[in-house]
């Protein structure tokens, strides 16, 4: 039976070649192979059980016209949303919250991944995820009116570069 979800993972995952390819990324059988070994570790770190699939291919609908992923770094960071994925699935739900479904929190990641974190995986899982993460446990809701998207704008407190500030202070430096 699991040889047999193995070579569905596997058929699954190299489907989206198909689509990915069209962004110059592409997966071979045994990135796939690899790729599906990671979501098994991932799954038992998480103490998770998983019937289907995966997530992955949702992964790589999402993330692969990202700007941050190129063919180089394609495997290691599909690996890492993997785990980033069912690390946050984890510490998002619980008995008291609803259940974020996978398609909210694959938007909220490639949201964050861009427009916040530029690329970088540590960022988005230890500062945007974790923040949204404490933000659904305290009862955020609105995520679920947009399937996940512009859903972290309201929570950000981290300040950001403001260009505007930027340009006032070139001014300034420039007038002396």
């Amino acid at each position: 039976m699991e040889l047999l979800g193995q070579q569905g993972q596997l058929e699954k995952v190299l489907k989206t070649n198909e689509y990915s390819k069209k962004y110059g990324l592409e997966l071979t059988e045994e990135d796939a192979r690899f790729l599906t070994v990671e979501r098994k570790q991932a799954l038992k770190e998480q103490r998770r059980v998983e019937f289907g699939t995966g997530i992955l291919d949702k992964l790589v609908y999402e993330f692969c016209d990202s700007n941050f992923i190129d063919q180089n770094s394609y495997v290691e960071t599909l690996a890492r949303l993997q785990d980033i994925f069912y690390l946050y699935k984890n510490e998002i739900t619980d008995e008291i919250t609803d259940e974020i479904t996978d398609d909210e929190l694959v938007h909220v990641m490639r949201e964050q991944f861009d427009e916040i974190c530029h690329g970088d995986l540590d960022y988005l899982a230890g500062t945007c995820l974790d923040i949204f993460a404490q933000a659904v446990r305290a009862g955020y809701r609105d995520y679920m009116d947009t399937d996940g998207r512009g859903a972290y704008e309201k929570l950000d407190v981290v300040p950001r570069w403001d260009y505007e500030l930027y340009r006032e202070a070139l001014r300034e430096l420039c007038w002396k």
